[in-house]
């Protein structure tokens, strides 16, 4: 083909552009949402209370939040490379540093650090998209950058869940110790329920029995006290555990038939059940883990030691993305050495502005005019409604499935992580949606439409978990773990379908603001992250039951309703600001 002909041929530098961002997009949720599988062993390692964990969990969206504004402004002033090169080696410095904590209060420090770190990810993505793509193909490329979050949240439980099982080798000692105690509550008064355990009971001694006979459970006292229960101390109930973790056999198919166990605990059960001896190794470790089935809210989990390792490979992963995006990436079209004059004009037809106001000194951020913006107050709240009902599937759907439905540590990797990627599926349509009824309707409808008819579908799925456990029995077909899971991706695949009008809007209305625009908007709707571990804890409690499941759900469902109300308000065909104002 001749020279001539090849150079009208535009280059698809475009599309390695995006799939950069999407790349740092994947990392982005990964290190966000791979302490909320971890929590649980987090709060063990270091004897948090239920009231730290919240606060531990909502630290990141508080910095994340306030830092948004800055921080889209600083990619707009100094370029999104520089930058956007800088937010990754920050947030994946204090991922590795969470693995370090030794204290609460560093694990705070850590999340804040995290959360200011991600601030200017999203924004910065959005300023890529915006001038590496065509205003036709805005919506399915904003798409694929947020599906690249939506990887790496989907992957983050079940990864780090598989990490976790590998980084506790054979040799880990199983050997109980107080600050393994839970709830000394259960543990007590289900050893003094002969029938239910006699087959743990049969290992103890004479004083043992007399000891947990004599015991009144009360109200739980802090594991940190060495006297529980009259009768009965923190010491003397370990070594009573432990004695029956040394024993040579505990198990009863009679009385254990049912105990939810592991997939290592699985293979093990198998071996017994097929007659074969295990080693001394493997008979105390199947042990351990059958008094973690009988006790699931009493004992620590033997896999929580192996949290820490986990985020320093998540936080070292970060240097070879960086890395990537310096090599790959350049701010503008037409600075990059692979891309040609004719994707240059492909991707600026229609707004020569933006090219126009290359060059000149970018202004600071246009507080006055995104305060006094009726239009960016509906993006903002419609954002806000959406993060308090979203952020359950982050947070704390793994605690639902152990809580309600006691379902064991891989399985519930793979459940938390279905959510996810059904959100995936809704992220693309919601693009090729919004950019199809963009071109029939007019950007106003084409990014009202998307955003208000999924938040109605979202909240349906949360009024239909709320039906199902108060209307019908509990042993009913629909009352089941994998049923709520896909209520649940009902409302990821809800959430995301929105989430790419609510880009494509930014865009639409920002200018050369856009990282600004964005970050203001994405404040707002991560200060609604931010508040979302406080309000479910205030429904929640520490030992939450079907009710109090149900009224968070119907938070979740209120939230969506007044999110698709703002997102029916939009007008993308109003401007930020004109341009005398840019």
């Amino acid at each position: 083909m001749p020279e001539a002909a090849m150079q009208k041929r535009a280059t698809r530098v475009r599309y390695l552009i995006v799939a950069a961002a999407t790349l740092m997009s994947f990392l982005l949720y990964l290190d966000r949402f791979c302490v909320s599988f971890a929590v649980d062993y987090i709060r063990q390692d270091l004897g948090m209370s239920q009231g730290q964990v919240k606060w531990f969990l909502s630290a990141f969206f508080w910095s994340y939040a306030l830092a948004q504004v800055p921080a889209g402004w600083l990619s707009d002033r100094y370029g999104a490379r520089i930058m956007l090169v800088v937010y990754i080696l920050t947030w994946s410095f204090f991922t590795g540093l969470i693995g370090a904590a030794n204290s609460f209060a560093m694990l705070i420090v850590s999340r804040l650090g995290l959360g200011f770190g991600q601030a200017g990810a999203y924004p910065t993505a959005a300023s890529i998209v915006g001038r590496w793509m065509p205003v036709t193909a805005r919506g399915s490329a904003s798409a694929i950058v947020a599906n690249g979050g939506r990887i790496g949240g989907a992957l983050a439980p079940v990864l780090t869940a598989y990490l976790i099982v590998q980084f506790v080798p054979m040799g880990t000692p199983v050997e109980l110790v107080p600050k393994d105690i839970l709830n000394s509550s259960e543990v007590i008064e289900r050893l003094q329920t002969d029938g239910k355990v006699s087959s743990l009971r049969a290992h103890l001694t004479q004083g043992d029995t007399d000891k947990l006979d004599a015991a009144t459970p009360a109200a739980q006292e802090d594991i940190d006290k060495s006297r529980m229960y009259s009768g009965v101390e923190a010491e003397d109930l370990v070594d009573m555990l432990n004695r029956i973790i040394e024993s040579d056999e505990i198990y009863n198919e009679q009385q254990m038939g049912t105990v939810k166990l592991p997939k290592e605990g699985l293979r093990m059960l198998a071996l017994v059940n097929e007659g074969e001896e295990l080693s001394r190794d493997q008979r105390v470790r199947f042990h351990r883990f059958l008094l973690e089935g009988v006790f699931p809210r009493g004992l620590a989990k033997l896999y929580g030691k192996g949290w820490r390792p986990i985020m320093y490979i998540y936080g070292f992963a970060g240097i070879f993305v960086a890395a990537f995006f310096w090599i790959f990436f350049h701010n503008r079209p037409e600075v990059h050495p692979w891309s040609n004059e004719t994707e240059h004009a492909l991707i600026l037809e229609g707004r020569e502005e933006l090219s126009r106001h290359d060059g000149q000194k970018l202004e600071p951020a246009p507080l006055k005019a995104l305060v006094l913006s009726f239009n960016m107050w509906c993006s903002c709240f419609s954002q806000w409604g959406t993060n308090v009902g979203w952020v359950f599937l982050v947070t704390w759907l793994s605690r639902y499935l152990l809580d309600v439905h006691s379902v064991p540590i891989l399985e519930r990797g793979t459940m938390a992580m279905t959510p996810v990627l059904i959100g995936m599926l809704g992220m693309m349509s919601g693009g090729k949606v919004t950019d199809s009824l963009a071109a029939k309707l007019g950007v106003k409808w084409g990014r009202r439409l998307p955003i208000a008819g999924s938040r109605v579908v979202g909240l349906s799925a949360y009024l239909c978990c709320v039906a199902i456990t108060t209307l019908l029995p509990e042993n009913s077909a629909l009352n089941t773990p994998w049923v709520f899971v896909g209520l649940f991706s009902v409302v990821a695949f809800s959430t995301d379908f929105g989430t790419p009008s609510i880009w494509a809007f930014t865009q639409d209305i920002g200018g050369r603001q856009v990282g600004s625009v964005l970050g203001w908007g994405n404040m707002w709707g991560n200060l609604g992250a931010a508040v979302s571990p406080l309000i479910y804890d205030y429904y929640l409690g520490e030992t939450p039951g079907l009710r109090e499941w149900n009224m968070m759900f119907l938070v979740c469902a209120g939230a969506f309703l007044f999110s698709g109300i703002c997102g029916l308000l939009l007008d993308a065909t109003q401007p930020l600001l004109d341009d005398n104002e840019e």
